[in-house]
């Protein structure tokens, strides 16, 4: 199935093209993995004035959602820019306070999300990002009870990703809500979350392939560039392939939100990123790995967003389970 965007919608990826490659994410990155929140903070307000967050967020609260096209035609394009900071966190929460049946919570911290006033972060697993600056942390426990909770202190344990800062679950803080509503609820932003994160990963892998293809158009061996070789068309191409299948899975999911295509969609959007970028490391060859060179920013992104919000074992079941129930 081919799926194409309309004008409205190739606009606003436009648009988003157009401020982030002005943004200059290379150095706000840098600038997060040394402490310094500023040139991110600006970058977010950006974003947000641009409409990204307000997409996850209905129009009660708000916001203009939920639109889970535009919103993964958004997070391709952050994807594409390696745009740092909790924004599946943030799109993630604001689905989990939408689907409480309480709507004291979504009417109380939904339009700061909606607006880029506020940062979230969300805990439902083992750790939590950005948890010490976020300006909402909800953490989920027990799978029944959601609090909002005080910073995490300390430093922020090692990752491979060096713009993603990883603290363990926060604990204590303010019951928001409780009981079976938390669980469904929980369950709706993990799906928001999947969707996000594969929408990124097909981003971070088509921009891989973009300066691997510049790359050995420029890079000579043997006299004659790298790109003629035909071993290496044919890892490009593989990995053009991979990313051109995961594109209509991801917007097919998009359009019925099931958790099963949404989990499908990870797998393949993620995997596809994971092979682009170990083939655009072998063709980089030494400078590939050196972490100066930028191309290490989107290298590192898409091996951690490939286990973020779901392993690829952990999606596969989710779609596994799902065929199981559709036959029984």
């Amino acid at each position: 199935m081919r799926f194409l965007l309309d004008t409205e919608q190739r606009a606003f990826a436009d648009a988003l093209e157009a401020m982030l490659t002005a943004a200059d994410t290379p150095s706000v990155i840098r600038d997060r993995s040394r402490g310094e929140h500023t040139s991110g903070r600006a970058l977010w307000r950006r974003i947000a004035e641009a409409g990204v967050f307000a997409l996850a967020v209905p129009e009660a609260y708000e916001g203009v959602g939920p639109r889970p096209v535009e919103l993964a035609v958004a997070f391709v394009e952050l994807g594409r820019h390696a745009v740092p900071g909790p924004l599946v966190e943030t799109v993630a929460a604001a689905a989990l306070l939408a689907g409480l049946d309480d709507a004291g919570p979504a009417k109380r911290l939904l339009p700061a999300l909606a607006s880029g006033e506020s940062t979230a972060t969300l805990a439902v697993g083992p750790y939590a990002l950005d948890a010490d600056i976020a300006d909402l942390r909800l953490a989920v426990s027990g799978a029944t009870e959601l609090r909002l909770t005080p910073p995490v202190p300390g430093a922020p344990r090692p990752c491979l990703d060096p713009a993603r800062r990883l603290f363990p679950p926060p604990a204590g803080g303010e019951l928001l809500a409780t009981g079976p509503q938390v669980t469904t609820a929980t369950a709706l932003a993990l799906t928001w979350a999947r969707l996000a994160t594969a929408a990124q990963a097909l981003g971070v892998g088509l921009t891989l392939l973009d300066k691997t293809v510049a790359y050995v158009r420029q890079r000579i061996q043997f006299g004659v560039p790298t790109g003629s070789f035909q071993a290496v068309k044919h890892q490009l191409a593989d990995a053009k392939i991979a990313l051109e299948f995961a594109r209509p899975l991801l917007f097919g999911a998009a359009l019925t939100m099931t958790d099963q295509d949404v989990a499908a969609a990870k797998v393949m959007a993620c995997e596809a990123a994971y092979t682009t970028a170990r083939t655009a490391l072998q063709l980089h060859g030494a400078i590939g790995y050196t972490a100066e060179y930028d191309l290490s920013l989107w290298l590192t992104k898409a091996r951690a967003l490939r286990t973020a919000w779901g392993s690829p074992d952990e999606c596969r079941a989710t779609v596994l389970l799902s065929e199981g129930d559709r036959r029984s």
